[in-house]
């Protein structure tokens, strides 16, 4: 039972893995599910076997975009800890993640598709919604711990975020800039704590 299970999950992620190449390649709605079936080198039922339309697939490709946005999730807040060293610890993470290029791909396809589309960009912030991540989390338990000053999390998480990104995503997404440094992005990291809390720490 097992080995057919594996294989099953090899073509879902080949048909995945088809889906980003060739709607970075071609845009979204010049892109077919035949032409991802023989990317992925499987047969175009066995696409919709796993996949019922594109935008299904579509769907899929956002909900790994998001799974990787909030994979810090677990990164809870620590009263006995310096607020700098955790915050550190969170924005690295942040960093690093959006230089992976794997993810990078992700962004291409999903902003790519989106940009022409105001309802389907609207059912992705509509998804990802759904879910608050990490640092918005985190910024309201040090808010409820006396810690930093009462702002709205979802602005003050978004501002420190917009502070790396127009470093360690932005440049690397419109101008195929490369990714940082490790150097690189501990300075931009430093930069937007000292910002951060210089605006927020009691």
């Amino acid at each position: 039972m097992t080995a057919p299970q594996r294989l099953t999950d090899r073509k879902r992620e080949a048909i995945i893995q088809a889906a980003i190449t060739e709607f970075r390649a071609n845009g979204f709605e010049i892109t077919s599910m035949d032409k991802i079936a023989a990317t992925a080198e499987v047969s175009k039922r066995t696409v919709y076997n796993h996949f019922p339309s594109k935008e299904e697939l579509f769907a899929e490709i956002l909900n790994q975009l998001w799974a990787r946005v909030t994979a810090e999730q677990e990164t809870s807040y620590r009263p006995d800890l310096p607020l700098r060293d955790q915050l550190r610890q969170i924005l690295l993470a942040k960093v690093q993640m959006m230089g992976d290029n794997n993810f990078l791909d992700l962004a291409r396809v999903a902003i790519a598709a989106t940009i022409h589309s105001p309802e389907r960009a609207q059912n992705m912030v509509t998804r990802m919604g759904e879910r608050e991540e990490g640092l918005t989390l985190w910024i309201r338990a040090a808010q409820a711990d006396g810690r930093l000053k009462p702002v709205a999390p979802e602005f003050a998480a978004q501002q420190v975020q917009g502070l790396l990104k127009s470093f360690a995503f932005w440049p690397q997404i419109s101008m195929g800039q490369t990714g940082l440094s490790p150097d690189v992005q501990s300075k931009v990291v430093e930069s937007a704590m000292d910002m951060f809390l210089a605006c927020y720490q009691l």
